[in-house]
């Protein structure tokens, strides 16, 4: 928590690995389009949820974490977050940096970091996105967390992300705040037709069946709308 009422991560002590606030279970929408990802980039570790959930249910996965604040890093015992391993890295550094130094080197890029003002200004710039989408490999994904209160605020990020990934980009509602989740692909990651979305949110009921099937039937949703658009501009 920054303030006192905002709750930024929460966690089950019964089940430490398991996703309670829905934007992050949102945000797991990405195995939807990139099922079997090789190597994973978050940005914001607080209190782990996302690095915990991938760690444990995405085996085959590379995940390495960056986070600004050092007290944040010695708070993730009391998390449960794992030690750094062979595939597992929690580095302090700034999301801006670390995105900047990489080239083609994550499938997919989890962008959750805030501070007590909200998002930083580095972490939803042109340049930004840009090197994000940099850090992507061939037909990688990238999805950012975005405070959806101020949506005048919120459609010039997203408007930003456009600029960098071209209209590969959807931005649904989160389920349970005001967040809003961006997905952003580069290269044809997120054209796929709505059989094999079907058949691959049937396959990942055991993880999240409700917030995955309901993610699902938003970027679908938000695609068909995007394609009429499309036809409604071509047509004048």
């Amino acid at each position: 928590m920054f303030d006192g009422i905002s709750i930024q991560s929460e966690m089950n002590l019964d089940d430490p690995d398991d996703l309670v606030l829905a934007y992050t279970q949102s945000m797991m929408g990405f195995l939807l389009f990139k099922p079997e990802p090789e190597r994973i980039g978050m940005i914001g570790l607080g209190g782990g949820s996302l690095a915990k959930f991938c760690y444990r249910h995405l085996p085959g996965s590379i995940i390495s974490v960056a986070e600004i604040d050092r007290k944040v890093i010695d708070l993730r015992d009391q998390f449960f977050v794992p030690r750094d391993d062979e595939r597992f890295n929690v580095a302090c550094v700034d999301g801006a940096e670390f995105v900047r130094r990489a080239n083609g080197e994550f499938d997919v890029l989890l962008v959750d970091g805030f501070d007590n003002d909200g998002q930083p200004a580095q972490l939803c710039s042109h340049r930004f996105y840009q090197d994000c989408h940099r850090a992507l490999a061939p037909d990688g994904l990238m999805v950012v967390n975005l405070l959806g209160g101020d949506l005048w605020q919120t459609d010039i990020y997203v408007d930003r992300m456009r600029s960098s990934f071209g209209d590969s980009v959807i931005a649904i509602n989160a389920l349970d705040s005001l967040n809003m989740i961006a997905f952003a692909a580069k290269g044809d990651a997120m054209k796929l037709d709505r059989e094999i979305l079907q058949k691959r949110m049937l396959q990942l009921t055991a993880l999240r069946p409700v917030i995955l099937r309901a993610t699902a039937q938003r970027i679908l949703a938000e695609q068909k709308a995007i394609n009429l658009r499309k036809k409604a501009a071509c047509a004048k």
